[in-house]
């Protein structure tokens, strides 16, 4: 290893440090969190009365409404999962909100054409399952935030007590 490259090495593992000890920051990361949060569940209740109103038939000239906020909620769900990493929570938890974040408005855009006639409720009713499961990822990674779970904190190795790995 080039000198060159253990300096780059040092100083990244002591950014590393720094941000994984640095209090002032973590109060900061979790307001932000508190902050989308809210804002998710503002957006969740527009999402489901507009729902409501395009499931009873009313309302379809507020369908470019419903797909902006639906925007507006992948991007709160991408902001937290920011929160997230910064706050080291489990990094599955992390990419399953990046994926999901991708899935939504695709499966938004196109689930209107998915079995059209007598059942495509089944497709409006996964529709809504989606985006609630959106909203339950988003209060899931908060609360993660504010317990700062973090993977150093999880156990290693699961075995008796007292027996070294």
């Amino acid at each position: 290893m080039h000198s060159r490259d253990r300096a780059l090495a040092t100083a990244l593992r002591h950014a590393w440090d720094r941000r994984a000890t640095c209090g002032d920051d973590t109060e900061g990361v979790k307001t932000a969190a508190f902050v989308v949060q809210l804002l998710v569940r503002a957006l969740g209740l527009v999402q489901v009365g507009l729902g409501v109103l395009f499931w009873t038939g009313t309302a379809r000239q507020l369908i470019p409404l419903h797909m902006l906020t639906g925007i507006g909620l992948v991007l709160c769900l991408w902001i937290m999962a920011a929160l997230g990493a910064w706050a080291r929570v489990h990094p599955g938890r992390i990419a399953l909100a990046v994926f999901w974040g991708f899935f939504v408005p695709v499966f938004g855009v196109v689930h209107g054409g998915i079995l059209m006639g007598d059942w495509h409720w089944v497709i409006q009713v996964l529709h809504l399952l989606v985006g609630l499961a959106l909203i339950g990822q988003t209060e899931a990674l908060a609360v993660r935030i504010r317990r700062r779970e973090s993977r150093v904190d999880l156990p290693i190795v699961a075995g008796p007590v007292g027996v070294a790995p």
